[in-house]
C-alpha cells in the first residue's frame, strides 16, 4: 500500500501537524454537558460509563502525527502513524466520507445500524456516527487502541450515539461475536480493505457474513494491482454491484452492493 498520501489527493483533508499518543484527549478541551469547557484529559469530567468504555491501549508506535479532516461541518483530527497499514487514513476512506456527506438525505444514516469492516484509525465511523449512525468500528486487536482513541476524541458531544469499537478477524469467530440473530446491519462499509494481501476470500466471506436481506454494502477502493480487479469480480458474483462514484485522481472507485439471494 502507499506509504506516502499528498494532501490534495485526499479530499477533506486540512493540513498535518506532530502529535503524540500521551495519553488521551491531552491536547484539546471537551465541551461539558452545562455547556463550559474543560481539559479534555480531566477524566472527573467524562461518564462513567465512557471511561467503561476506554479498554483498548493505543500501540506503542515512536512517532505519530495529528491528521485534520473536514467533514459533516466538523473539523476531525486523528492521529495516525505511518509505523501501520491500520494507523493510516488511506484515500478510499477520505473518499467515502466525502460520498456520505454529500449523500446524507439520500441514505438516511440517522439511526442507522452501521459496522465498519477495517476502520484503521476511524476517519469513515467518525464521519458515520457525526451524520447520525450507531456505529460499530471494527479491526484487527493491534489498531483498537488507536481506533478506540480517535473515535472517542471526535464523536463525544458530537454524535447521537458513541459509536463501539470491536474486534473483527476476517472468516473466525463471526457466529461467535456478531450472530446472525442478534445483529443485523442497515450498512456495512468497507474502505481499502483490498490491496495485495492473502485474505482477501476470508474478506469476501466476512462482507457476505455480515449482510442480511437489505442490508447495503459501500466499499470504497484505490485499485493498485490485478488482484484487486480478481476481488471486485468475486464481488459481483455475491452481491448486486452498482458502482456510485470514481475518483480518477487517486484511483478510487466506490460500490454499492447487496447480497444475492437465491
Amino acid at each position: 500500500m502507499d506509504v506516502c498520501l499528498s494532501s490534495e489527493q485526499q479530499p477533506g483533508r486540512l493540513q498535518e501537524g506532530l502529535g503524540s499518543p500521551d495519553g488521551w484527549f491531552e491536547a484539546e478541551e471537551t465541551p461539558q454537558k452545562d455547556g463550559t469547557r474543560g481539559p479534555a484529559g480531566d477524566f472527573n469530567n467524562i461518564e462513567p460509563s465512557l471511561q467503561s468504555l476506554q479498554k483498548f491501549v493505543p500501540a506503542d508506535y515512536a512517532s505519530y502525527t495529528q491528521e485534520y479532516y473536514q467533514f459533516a461541518g466538523e473539523k476531525i483530527v486523528v492521529q495516525e502513524s505511518i509505523e501501520s497499514y491500520g494507523a493510516v487514513v488511506w484515500p478510499g476512506a477520505t473518499a467515502l466520507c466525502q460520498y456520505l456527506e454529500e449523500h446524507t438525505e439520500e441514505l438516511n444514516l440517522q439511526d442507522a445500524k452501521t459496522l465498519e469492516i477495517g476502520a484503521g484509525p476511524g476517519l469513515v465511523s467518525i464521519v458515520a456516527s457525526i451524520l447520525g449512525a450507531q456505529v460499530t468500528a471494527t479491526d484487527l486487536p493491534d489498531v483498537l487502541g488507536n481506533l478506540q482513541y480517535n473515535l472517542l476524541k471526535n464523536t463525544l458531544q458530537r454524535a447521537t450515539h458513541l459509536p463501539e469499537v470491536k474486534e473483527l478477524v476476517w472468516g473466525e469467530g463471526l457466529e461467535r461475536n456478531f450472530p446472525k440473530a442478534t445483529f443485523y446491519y442497515d450498512y456495512v462499509l468497507a474502505s481499502d480493505v483490498v490491496y495485495h494481501h492473502y485474505c482477501l476470500d476470508k474478506l469476501l466471506s466476512t462482507m457476505v457474513y455480515l449482510c442480511h436481506p437489505g442490508t447495503v454494502l459501500l466499499w470504497a477502493n484505490k485499485f493498485r494491482f490485478s488482484t484487486d480487479y480478481e476481488f471486485l469480480d468475486k464481488f459481483k458474483q455475491v452481491f448486486d454491484t452498482t458502482l456510485l462514484a470514481e475518483f480518477p485522481e487517486s484511483s478510487v472507485k466506490i460500490f454499492k452492493g447487496t447480497l444475492k439471494w437465491d
